[in-house]
């Protein structure tokens, strides 16, 4: 302790000193007038900031130009078009005012830069001006707040009379398992302590309803049905996400969230999409010039990519977080009621 506390008072003096060669070198700067800004200083930040905002713009323009194609395709969900409008109105929004503004501030600290002679104008106030400031951002906040609310009413409003077919999702350090109510359509009771074995999810194997439950790790989804995900999670805090449907829920430690949605489109139907296809011959392309080079060292080249939809955690969960994803297959009524049939449920999982 005694050593650290002399190497601190040394660091602290050289510091001292440091600031005292510093207060001395404006002293002297001050009585050389040095460090006054004189009109050609002024000129020359004053170009710079116009050519910083086009710069910005030219930035942007590239960057959309670039990289405009790794957007989410069209939503593969009901509720997705309403968020995909709210997002676009949002986005117009903010790139409108962000465009205007930064203009404004760039062309004014131009237009405005300090002359040798010239005294700044000031103005204690005007109400006028404070007035439009304000109740513009106000009446355009409001409204897109309550656009916003509306928007997800709709979403979380979930009705049951319409008989979604429920479905659990489990999380855990570092996969994803999905749990189907079975034949009734309803879970059994589950708790993390009762994990042991075959049992994964920790399903009271003594709940009726949960003898026909079917643990998978591939999520199979019928199209056109609604489908009300109730999730867990096992240890820390996880996030649901599966952006093609636009549909994002934390899954909290010792509670139960929620989320429903009903898909639009098949994975067979989104694999034709234009987008979807464009961005696949992209990836396929990449990869192909990478295998070459992998060939090249004798190693076993990329294999073709496929489309298709996931379920990803969207919550930085632990040093192998990016593993966390489980496939989507949206399929027909026939395909998802034959691919059912064929799983096991939990009551002969546990037999085994």
């Amino acid at each position: 302790m005694t050593a650290f506390l002399v190497v601190l008072v040394i660091i602290l003096f050289g510091v001292a000193v440091w600031q005292m060669g510093k207060i001395f070198q404006l002293s002297k700067n001050r009585q050389e007038d040095s460090e006054v800004a004189n009109d050609k200083d002024n000129n020359m930040n004053g170009w710079l900031m116009l050519g910083f905002v086009l710069f910005i713009y030219i930035l942007s323009i590239v960057c959309f130009w670039l990289w405009g194609d790794v957007m989410l395709p069209e939503s593969a969900s009901e509720h997705g078009v309403g968020i995909d409008q709210l997002w676009l109105i949002s986005m117009i929004l903010i790139f409108v005012v962000g465009i205007v503004t930064q203009w404004l501030l760039h062309y004014f600290a131009f237009k405005y830069r300090g002359r040798k002679g010239q005294r700044a104008v000031f103005f204690a106030d005007n109400d006028k001006l404070e007035f439009i400031w304000t109740i513009i951002p106000v009446i355009v906040l409001a409204g897109l707040i309550i656009y916003g609310l509306f928007t997800w009413t709709d979403i979380m409003n979930i009705d049951t009379e319409d008989d979604p077919l429920v479905v659990e999702l489990y999380a855990y350090q570092f996969d994803w398992r999905a749990r189907y109510g079975g034949e009734d359509n309803t879970l059994g009771e589950a708790n993390v302590r009762l994990i042991e074995g075959a049992n994964q999810l920790g399903v009271d194997a003594a709940d009726p309803n949960a003898q026909d439950d079917i643990v998978v790790n591939e999520l199979h989804l019928p199209v056109g049905r609604k489908v009300l995900f109730k999730m867990r999670s096992q240890d820390v805090l996880h996030s649901a996400y599966m952006p093609h449907f636009r549909a994002q829920m934390n899954c909290v430690p010792g509670m139960i969230t929620q989320f429903a949605f009903t898909p639009t489109k098949t994975t067979a139907e989104m694999r034709e999409n234009d987008e979807i296809v464009a961005k696949v011959t992209k990836i396929n392309n990449i990869r192909r010039e990478n295998s070459q080079a992998l060939i090249a060292k004798g190693e076993e080249p990329l294999e073709p990519y496929t489309f298709d939809y996931l379920l990803l955690c969207n919550k930085i969960c632990g040093n192998n977080h990016y593993n966390m994803q489980m496939k989507i297959i949206v399929e027909t009524q026939e395909e998802y009621d034959a691919w059912i049939a064929e799983q096991a449920t939990l009551a002969e999982t546990l037999k085994q």
